[in-house]
């Protein structure tokens, strides 16, 4: 293990501390209970997801091996997952299933992007916003006689253009730091909240290195089951070297509720619904109504959508298209990949990758290391030691 690894993991057992320390007085826990969870590498919260009984915590990937040790698994790619940017670079061999980015900000500036994602000059191209006190420098821009930046106006006027827009963080992950924006004829509406026209330039004009992505219009069957978010596949996939392949330990559909707000985030009150990885059929969702009280939903609470025992369309197709494309980046034996659903014959795109994927969501329906293959995946790796 080199100083870089040392560092990383001391970066992330300090984080893990941290977060145990944040939510201390959450949990109503006896001492010796909580000195039982840290010995055995988990968090007070994983108490109220996980079956953590003495015949069956050794089942599931702790909380110090996911915070501490899965981050070193993918080594020095793990830049090409943090960075989103970097990421959509990567998923330039697959279009089909790579969601747009047009450009990004940077401190009151656009900076555009190809269709590709790369970067493109600007000096011999028409302006594509009036000009009126245009600064030396291309920053200061007049709007409705008021000075704004290029970027508030160029993603002012993408998100007129295109109805919908992203703006996400190129470093952040689990839904924090991203901005979901519409226009519609009551205005302006950022994860939800109405925004005037002013506000929503302000807001655009505080950001740093956001990207201006693609609002993924997810499919019908999405849709069905709850339409108030965008619901999302997070599927993780390993890369097996004994047997040169890749292969999906476990899937989930994430799907929001009245409880999650703008987002299917677990954490904030979505469904994690389990999928069996051979059929595609869902098993009962569960949600973590408070953080101490999870429940079990074979119909979705807001919708009354059926979710147990309907199965994913064309799942088959959606899991070997993503298994190839793990194939191909094999650099990367492990990532939990978000997808949206873009139709209902197989059609996704890609619109995250993550490095150490959350267990919250995944292990509340199983423990991973149930499964062999798994466990010894996570050994080869220096993840798990039993």
């Amino acid at each position: 293990m080199d100083i870089r690894d040392l560092y990383l993991r001391g970066l992330k057992f300090r984080q893990l501390l941290e977060e145990e320390l944040e939510s201390y007085d959450t949990y109503d826990l006896p001492l010796r209970r909580r000195l039982w969870l840290w010995r055995h590498g988990f968090l007070s919260r994983s108490e109220y997801v996980y079956d953590l009984t003495d015949d069956r915590y050794r089942y599931y990937l702790t909380d110090f091996e996911r915070f501490v040790r899965t981050p070193l698994i993918n080594g020095e790619w793990n830049v090409a997952l943090t960075n989103k940017l970097l990421f959509h670079w990567l998923m330039g061999r697959f279009e089909a299933h790579r969601m747009g980015v047009s450009g990004m900000v940077r401190d009151g500036r656009y900076l555009p992007l190809d269709s590709d994602g790369s970067p493109r000059g600007t000096r011999d191209e028409p302006p594509a916003v009036a000009t009126e006190g245009l600064g030396a420098n291309g920053a200061e821009l007049s709007l409705r006689g008021r000075k704004t930046t290029d970027a508030a106006q160029r993603v002012l006027e993408r998100l007129q253009s295109d109805g919908r827009l992203v703006l996400k963080w190129i470093k952040g992950g689990g839904g924090e730091n991203v901005y979901l924006c519409s226009q519609t004829d009551d205005g302006i509406r950022v994860n939800g909240e109405p925004k005037t026209t002013a506000e929503f330039e302000s807001l655009v004009e505080g950001l740093h290195e956001y990207l201006v992505c693609e609002f993924v219009e997810q499919s019908e069957f999405s849709s069905s089951v709850y339409p108030g978010t965008t619901n999302t596949l997070r599927v993780v996939t390993m890369y097996d070297e004994t047997e040169a392949e890749a292969f999906v330990p476990i899937a989930i559909l994430r799907v929001g509720t009245d409880r999650s707000g703008s987002m299917d985030n677990f954490s904030q009150g979505g469904l994690s619904a389990p999928i069996d990885v051979e059929t595609g059929e869902m098993g009962k969702a569960v949600q973590l109504r408070t953080p101490t009280d999870l429940v079990r939903h074979a119909e979705h609470p807001s919708t009354g959508a059926q979710i147990e025992g309907v199965e994913i369309p064309e799942w088959p197709t959606i899991r070997d298209r993503l298994l190839g494309i793990a194939e191909e980046n094999r650099q990367l034996p492990y990532v939990g990949w978000d997808l949206v659903l873009t139709d209902d014959a197989g059609g996704f795109k890609i619109i995250e990758g993550n490095s150490y994927p959350g267990m919250k969501s995944l292990q509340s329906h199983r423990p991973l290391l149930e499964d062999e293959r798994v466990r010894e995946f996570y050994r080869r790796h220096g993840v798990v030691r039993r």
